[in-house]
């Protein structure tokens, strides 16, 4: 049992439910460093006129920092437990947004986006692998749910930002933001455990499903791994694409403050957009991880995947209408955010709970790779005159990531799963991978 439980295992915050509810809330606190920012980079770029690609730098370098990291917070999350790395990820949240306000130049604007980076990772891959180790027979629904938490975490808090830095300027804004969300997760982040090797051990087990606990280092020599890597990137780049330039897309559209009634409310295009957005991207993920415990993880990303590819090319040939603008990017994020439930799921199914916030974080680190794309959307933009481009770049991509998750990933993962199956009862950890045709036969589906 984990040193937090030994002292308090009878604790009612020693509750798989009440433990995914703090981490939801952590990760709601932290939403705003990636999907508030493009909210920021037009009134930076109006006070200093850097240009949007300069700008854009630091978002990418935010990415990076809060991706690439995440093994290594994950490694201290298997050792230490979640409570010490979420405690200083909120501190360096914090720190980061509060530097954001008094940035003067790009330099200190990219160090403050690397710290921000690093407290946003610390909290998402501690939260995400936490879940996964407490919901080891409903990992899909348990990391969407918890990453609903940071899809969706902005979602209340678009308009007040907005309204704020009309009202008080973007440097107040980021300050007392900053500080208000990086206070709430150290908070929180003193209340979180990690769950008892029991828990694991009780897993559900069935004749058809197998138990492998992976490694770090035999999972990066894994290629089920690296074509999942390559799906993740490439499905990553488009939303990411989305996230950091929805609002000069919307400026170059002539959309920024055209009003949009929907739903019995009006209000300007881009705020419109931002907010459902954020909702939808958060619905996303607990939706399309229910849906993958009950058919199958590739089965539902070729679904959602498609689902993006199709939403990208309308948003381009129809983006330019108020209305549709709003109603087409909500459905390009609905179609994305679920990246972020099915490949952990997926990962953990394939490689066991024993190392899964580990592991997760070095699949994560994809998403870092997709963001240093994104600067370059900038200069593809400013070279053709258009977004058309980028969009068909995107569109592109999440096309080919749909028909690999159907046609590649899906038979490598059962030969994997063959090749290292072994008996569940024989092992301590509880059942790890299982198949497509396994999950459907075992869940008696």
């Amino acid at each position: 049992m984990s040193a937090d439980l030994q002292g308090g295992a009878s604790s009612w915050r020693a509750s798989p439910w009440v433990q995914l509810v703090f981490g939801v809330i952590c990760m709601a606190m932290i939403a705003n460093m990636q999907y508030g920012w493009t909210l920021f980079v037009n009134p930076i770029n109006e006070k200093y006129q850097w240009g949007r690609t300069a700008i854009q730098v630091a978002f990418t370098i935010f990415v990076v920092t809060e991706t690439w990291l995440v093994p290594i917070e994950g490694y201290l999350v298997d050792k230490y437990g979640p409570r010490p790395v979420v405690v200083v990820g909120g501190l360096l949240c914090a720190a980061a947004w509060a530097l954001n306000s008094v940035a003067s130049s790009l330099p200190l604007l990219y160090i403050a986006a690397a710290i921000g980076g690093v407290g946003a990772g610390a909290v998402y891959g501690t939260c995400v692998g936490n879940a996964l180790k407490w919901f080891p027979n409903r990992r899909g629904l348990a990391a969407g749910i918890t990453a609903a938490g940071f899809g969706a975490g902005s979602a209340a808090t678009v308009v007040p930002i907005a309204s704020m830095i009309k009202s008080s300027g973007y440097e107040a804004t980021f300050l007392w933001f900053g500080l208000g969300q990086g206070i709430i997760v150290f908070i929180l982040g003193l209340a979180l455990l990690a769950p008892p090797a029991t828990l694991l051990a009780s897993a559900k087990s069935a004749v058809q499903r197998v138990v492998y606990n992976a490694t770090p280092r035999e999972v990066i020599s894994s290629p089920v791994f690296w074509v999942m890597y390559l799906m993740f990137v490439m499905m990553a780049a488009g939303g990411l694409m989305a996230t950091a330039q929805l609002g000069p897309i919307a400026k170059d559209f002539g959309l920024h403050d055209s009003p949009v009634s929907l739903l019995g409310l009006t209000l300007p295009a881009l705020t419109f957009a931002l907010t459902i957005d954020r909702v939808l991207n958060g619905l996303t993920r607990p939706f399309f991880g229910w849906i993958s415990d009950r058919i199958g993880r590739e089965n539902t990303m070729f679904i959602a995947f498609a689902i993006e590819a199709v939403g990208i090319l309308a948003l381009s040939k129809y983006g330019q209408s108020p209305v549709a603008f709003v109603l087409l990017t909500g459905i390009v994020f609905f179609a994305w955010g679920e990246i972020y439930s099915l490949f952990p799921a997926t990962c953990g199914d394939t490689y066991g709970p024993k190392f899964a916030a580990t592991n997760a974080g070095l699949l994560y680190t994809a998403k870092g790779t997709a963001a240093l794309l994104v600067p370059f959307t900038s200069v593809v933009t400013a070279m053709t005159g258009s977004w058309h481009a980028v969009f068909m770049l995107a569109s592109g991509m999440a096309a080919v990531a749909a028909l690999l998750a159907l046609f590649v990933l899906k038979p490598m993962r059962r030969a994997y799963a063959e090749q290292h199956a072994t008996p569940a009862l024989e092992m301590p950890y509880g059942p790890t991978f299982v198949s497509d045709s396994a999950r459907v036969s075992a869940d008696g589906g």
